[in-house]
């Protein structure tokens, strides 16, 4: 079920619950659809038990891993594949195909009408959207909003979807989201429920809270997915030089995660990051810091947003790098969103 809007006599918003959602089967085939093309069905158990619940999530993985999966020989998963290439396209398209799909795009509003300009409509979807910045610069409380603003109907530049919310570092709240709700004229406690919450302690629970939001995208419509932050547990649990490699290509494999499940999903992947110091930011700037990750976070991310404090309350955003964005460009919001 999803949560939509109406307007009530008193002028107030309330969350009812729509039946049926229009084109949701379109984004994607459910693994189910094998069984008809002659896979035996213990077989689809055991894909959906790895994590792996509809076809186009299956064809993101590589044959290695797919025989890694307890039960399944390298004849099955040549097989499986076989089946969910004839229900899935996964080679070459036209580019006006590529912009048809790109039409299935949506842009989630952050609640700040600068803002919304600066991205062009707001956060989208079919991408990862990384925000860094120092704390208190506003990316949690963006975090907040996105989950309230997603559940508004997309004539009110919502994503008309629930929320999944992964907390590395303890900063959720439920009273901020009852207080933006009530901002938008929504009822609380319907916010509230549409949105499912987890606290990840180490990297490994955050890997694993990654691979069971398959089973839930696939039978509910989600169009947000946040992770604050994403890199907080990953600077914890390795340390020293000796361990970056190991690091790197864990926080490579978690990005990828993230990457398929807005693509399989048509979901916006939003993810907060932290800065370190920058002692070759250049002597002419005064504090100089650089996001986290290196490299590999960097190429991971759609989109990077820098957030930095402005006077006051205010908190200013600037667009570091977009494939369809205009780079360099800045501009100011309240941090009360």
């Amino acid at each position: 079920m999803i949560a939509t809007l109406k307007a009530e006599d008193q002028n107030q918003l309330q969350l009812v619950e729509r039946e049926e959602i229009d084109d949701e089967e379109d984004l994607f085939e459910a693994i189910d659809k094998l069984t008809a093309q002659g896979i035996n069905a213990g077989d689809v158990k055991k894909l959906q038990d790895a994590g792996i619940y509809t076809c186009n999530g299956l064809m993101m993985h590589t044959r290695k891993h797919l025989t890694g999966i307890r039960g399944l020989s390298e004849a099955k998963v040549e097989k499986i594949c076989e089946a969910a290439e004839k229900l899935v396209n996964c080679g070459y398209i036209t580019g006006s195909d590529a912009l048809l799909r790109r039409k299935s795009v949506i842009r989630i509003t952050t609640g700040s009408q600068a803002l919304d300009e600066l991205l062009g409509g707001g956060i989208e979807t079919l991408a990862i959207t990384e925000a860094f910045g120092e704390f208190r610069s506003g990316k949690t409380q963006l975090a907040h909003t996105l989950c309230v603003s997603t559940q508004l109907p997309t004539n009110m530049k919502g994503g008309n979807g629930k929320v999944a919310y992964i907390d590395t570092e303890g900063t959720f709240r439920p009273d901020r989201i009852v207080s933006i709700a009530e901002r938008f004229g929504m009822d609380p406690g319907a916010v509230l429920d549409n949105i499912i919450y987890a606290r990840a302690y180490t990297y490994e629970h955050q890997y694993n809270l990654l691979l069971g939001l398959a089973a839930k995208m696939s039978e509910e419509p989600f169009r947000l997915l946040i992770v604050d932050s994403v890199i907080a547990l990953f600077r914890v649990d390795f340390t020293g030089r000796g361990e970056l490699a190991e690091r790197q290509q864990k926080l490579a494999q978690m990005l990828s995660r993230l990457i398929k499940i807005a693509e399989e999903f048509n979901v916006a992947v939003y993810m907060t990051n932290q800065v370190i110091a920058d002692p070759g930011g250049g002597v002419f700037i005064s504090d100089p810091k650089k996001p986290a990750g290196g490299h590999v976070l960097a190429h991971a991310a759609t989109i990077r947003l820098m957030f930095r404090k402005g006077k006051g309350e205010q908190r200013v955003c600037k667009v570091f790098d977009a494939p369809n964005l205009p780079e360099g460009e800045a501009i100011s919001f309240p941090l009360e969103l």
